[in-house]
């Protein structure tokens, strides 16, 4: 035999040995470097995020956020969880139980000057109170004279925002009207539909599900006739002399979730998006509020929707409407903001640095 054709059959069982060898080892890089960059792709990715609001217009966009998976990159899984009271609100968040909560802008700033690590993120409801009454020819304060209305949550934001109002234009509601309280927006739409009472302040969508309640058979034979009497914005602003906006509720973001600043930036887009969309498709979006919390109908939720003033205003741009709102209450009722205005810190700024912890 040829010795260069031995040589060359010597040699092939070589050459291909060492390509088996040098393709297995590329694979087994590809393999280990996916092995170790899975695990921190993984580590960015929250395991669950919590989203919490009340049954009212706030948490609209919250539930859209959820049901749209806006955040599915965020988090394996995004929950909505629902508070039916300030109670329940100031448990979940002591008891860390929500990252993101939907919640009255005096709460969240009792909460924050109590110690509690959150900041506002935005104000996105601008008044949602409104008299809802019997009587047709009742559209101010001053009609309510001599006349009950029932009063939800005794000595908290709505009663406080009304007995303001109403001191500001010369009412004595301790003389002049006679509060009934009642433990919640419900109850008083009950009264109202029931003819206990010709006056009730309610928030939405209280105050749609009452308008749609006693219009539908067979409630309708029974209970009164209602009507939307005094838009307590309206009155906000003609007794203050201010825009007809009360910067009523927004969102906040929770613990370390405040020093997150491209998720908070994140939360917060994605939060007025779904907002924009609810508001230009309020039936699908009320639709999707009614599968989250049975006691609101689809219908009155999508009436709320079109009937709130509803604009998420980033929290450092509301401060100055915020602020004013907080001095009031602070020679009312000192507690109900922590007795004191919050610092720089609870008001979130996009621009990315850190908020002061307080």
């Amino acid at each position: 035999m040829n010795p260069s054709a031995v040589n060359s059959i010597d040699r092939k069982p070589l050459s291909l040995s060492h390509f088996a060898v040098t393709a297995m080892r590329s694979l087994l890089c590809v393999a280990l470097a996916a092995l170790v960059m899975a695990p921190a792709a993984r580590a960015d990715k929250l395991p669950v995020l919590v989203l919490g609001g009340p049954p009212a217009s706030v948490s609209d966009a919250l539930i859209h956020m959820v049901d749209s998976g806006a955040l599915a990159d965020v988090a394996e899984r995004v929950e909505f969880l629902p508070w039916r009271d300030p109670d329940q609100l100031r448990a979940i968040a002591l008891g860390k139980k929500a990252d993101v909560l939907a919640m009255p802008v005096n709460v969240a700033a009792n909460l924050y000057n109590r110690g509690v690590p959150l900041a506002l993120l935005n104000v996105s409801t601008w008044g949602i109170l409104w008299v809802v009454t019997r009587d047709a020819n009742v559209h101010t304060l001053a009609d309510l004279r001599g006349k009950e209305v029932a009063m939800p949550f005794r000595g908290d934001m709505p009663d406080l925002l009304f007995n303001l109002i109403a001191e500001r234009e010369g009412i004595d509601v301790r003389k002049d009207i006679k509060l009934r309280y009642v433990a919640s927006p419900i109850d008083a739409m009950q009264l109202l539909i029931l003819r206990q009472v010709d006056n009730a302040l309610l928030a939405e969508p209280a105050v749609s599900m009452a308008l749609r309640k006693t219009h539908s058979f067979p409630i309708s034979v029974v209970a009164p006739t209602l009507y939307r009497g005094i838009d307590l914005q309206k009155e906000w602003g003609r007794a203050f002399g201010r825009d007809a906006r009360i910067p009523q509720a927004g969102i906040v973001v929770m613990g370390a979730l405040r020093d997150n600043a491209a998720l908070a930036a994140r939360i917060e887009q994605e939060y007025a998006k779904a907002l924009q969309w609810c508001q230009a498709n309020a039936k699908q979006c009320g639709e999707g509020v009614a599968k989250r919390v049975p006691m609101i109908s689809a219908e009155a939720a999508a009436d709320a929707i079109a009937s709130s003033p509803l604009d998420a205003v980033p929290a450092a741009k509301a401060r100055p409407d915020v602020e004013f709102l907080f001095k009031l209450l602070l020679e009312r009722s000192p507690g109900l903001v922590g007795g004191k205005l919050p610092d720089d810190g609870f008001y979130w700024s996009a621009a990315g640095a850190k908020p002061a912890r307080p």
